[in-house]
């Protein structure tokens, strides 16, 4: 049987910078097929671009496989000076404080992406040893989500054990085939565990769809039969519900049926909300739960069908710089005399606590005693403890802990605070707002359009300003993620947490005093 071996060379590149170092992987063959080529994709709107192989298996077949691994297109350097090459670097800075994170996905796509290739020339071998005539495109793209499913070892990969795992996965599909698209919905929200709001968020998709399946036989007579099929679906379906999402409050008045039947909500205490418009930001929030669904699909063996691939519709979310509050206008706040309106006192000296913590309104409206330690508010991000629990930690400063002492064994349900709805809490801090008298224009990224609007502030608080006050002014004050990230539950070079690098209006009058 054939196979690769990974020569890694570390060397230090003098000529750039002295932290980069470089580690070159040279793929030696010494089996059947060869790699004709190793390129990357086009790149995505997140500036990433996946890895793609083609093999030279003879002169009339040479298939091309999507590695489904993606990196930055500056860290891949080919070695033959052109697009489609054999031999590659991928790029590795030393480890420091702003880069661990990167460095981390780099070493564990250079791992991976290695891995893939020894999968890949294990099953040409020993496919190829016998059974040449087996050897299609299709059976190494299965022998590979086999392999990958089952984490065989390499010394392990055989024709016969490819087989078995074939048979195995044949019974397990043919026991799920009689499952409809929206059986296997739940069934993956069953196997998930999601938390009570993310599952609510989720049926909001599900629900969606479900309406999609009901109008296109209303729309298209020629599909009256039409179902929605985790076998079918493809990057055409997708583009077909973007539009129906985009366009669906529209719809209302001409299939006013289907909202009846199936309504925006399944709260039957209050009346269903009309369809609202959608913007980018909304299809992408729910294509990224129909794309967990389809990769639990894959990695469940139910389907090989990717329907995203080659999707180019809306796949990023756009959010602008981050509006919160100055810590001037946060002790006004807090200091607001509302003797006048005790409830609205109440929600006000919560919103501050959520100011001084940073946490979620999901995770504050859980809080009990039993959270504070050691005078530090410890915690388990509630939207991280599925996959990657992480424990947030934050000390409670002077402020913190009066409020905390303030509202001791207030609460009935042995909560921090007496707490309302999220959508009543929401409303208060808007009036809370209003009558301190914090109402400055900020700028906004109008949801449904994607473009900036002005807006008082006082009409945009929510609960979540208290989470960006809390990372914005700290941020200005220390310029530490490494600091920050750990009491706010980010990721340190996450996107979201990016966005806090914004020079605010303070910071840039100080800089150009330095050229007065």
């Amino acid at each position: 049987m054939g196979f690769y071996r990974s020569d890694i060379l570390v060397t230090q590149n003098f000529f750039m910078s002295p932290i980069l170092c470089i580690f070159v992987m040279r793929l030696k063959y010494f089996g059947m097929a060869k790699i004709d080529y190793i390129k990357l994709s086009k790149v995505r709107d997140d500036g990433k671009s996946e890895l793609i192989v083609r093999l030279y298996i003879s002169k009339t077949f040479r298939p091309q496989f999507r590695s489904g691994l993606f990196i930055n297109p500056d860290r891949f350097i080919s070695l033959d000076d052109t697009d489609r090459c054999r031999r590659y670097e991928i790029d590795i800075p030393r480890e420091g404080t702003q880069n661990f994170v990167e460095i981390k996905d780099l070493k564990e796509v250079k791992r991976k992406f290695a891995l893939y290739l020894e999968r890949l020339q294990a099953i040409c071998d020993v496919t190829a040893e016998r059974h040449k005539d087996k050897l299609t495109k299709e059976w190494i793209d299965e022998a590979l989500h086999l392999i990958n499913k089952d984490n065989t070892n390499i010394e392990d990969i055989t024709y016969q054990h490819l087989v078995l795992l074939t048979e195995k996965e044949k019974k397990e599909v043919e026991k799920t085939s009689a499952k409809s698209f929206f059986d296997l919905m739940e069934e993956y929200l069953r196997s998930t565990k999601y938390s009570e709001v993310r599952e609510k968020n989720f049926r909001v998709l599900i629900r969606a769809l479900m309406r999609y399946e009901k109008f296109i036989p209303l729309f298209d007579k020629e599909r009256k039969d039409f179902k929605l099929d985790v076998d079918t679906m493809d990057k055409d379906t997708i583009t077909d519900i973007e539009s129906f999402f985009r366009n669906e409050h529209s719809l209302l008045e001409e299939y006013p049926n289907i909202f009846k039947k199936i309504p925006a909500t399944t709260d039957t205490k209050r009346r269903s909300p009309k369809p609202k418009p959608r913007g980018n930001n909304t299809i992408c929030a729910l294509f990224n739960k129909l794309r967990a669904f389809f990769n639990w699909l894959n990695e469940q063996g139910i389907t090989h069908n990717r329907p995203f691939a080659g999707y180019d519709g809306v796949t990023t979310e756009k959010y602008g710089t981050p509006y919160y509050i100055t810590l001037e206008e946060r002790n006004q706040i807090a200091d607001f005399d509302l003797s006048s309106r005790p409830f609205l006192e109440v929600q006000r000296d919560i919103f501050i606590f959520q100011c001084l913590v940073g946490c979620r309104v999901s995770d504050l409206m859980r809080l009990t005693p039993a959270d504070i330690i050691d005078g530090e508010l410890q915690y388990i991000a509630r939207k991280t403890k599925d996959k990657d629990p992480v424990t947030v930690k934050v000390p409670l400063n002077e402020r913190a802990a009066k409020l905390v002492e303030k509202y001791k064994g207030v609460d009935q349900s042995g909560r921090l605070f007496p707490f309302i709805s999220s959508q009543n809490y929401n409303e208060d801090i808007k009036d809370i707002f209003t009558t301190c008298g914090i109402t400055r224009i900020v700028t906004v990224i109008n949801p449904t359009t994607g473009e900036e609007e002005k807006k008082p502030i006082n009409e945009v608080a929510s609960s979540h300003m208290a989470r960006r006050t809390f990372v914005g002014n700290l941020y200005k004050k220390l310029k530490d993620p490494n600091i920050i990230c750990p009491m706010s539950g980010h990721k340190v070079g996450s996107a979201a947490f990016a966005r806090y690098r914004e020079v605010d209006r303070e910071m840039r009058n100080e800089a150009v005093k330095l050229i007065d």
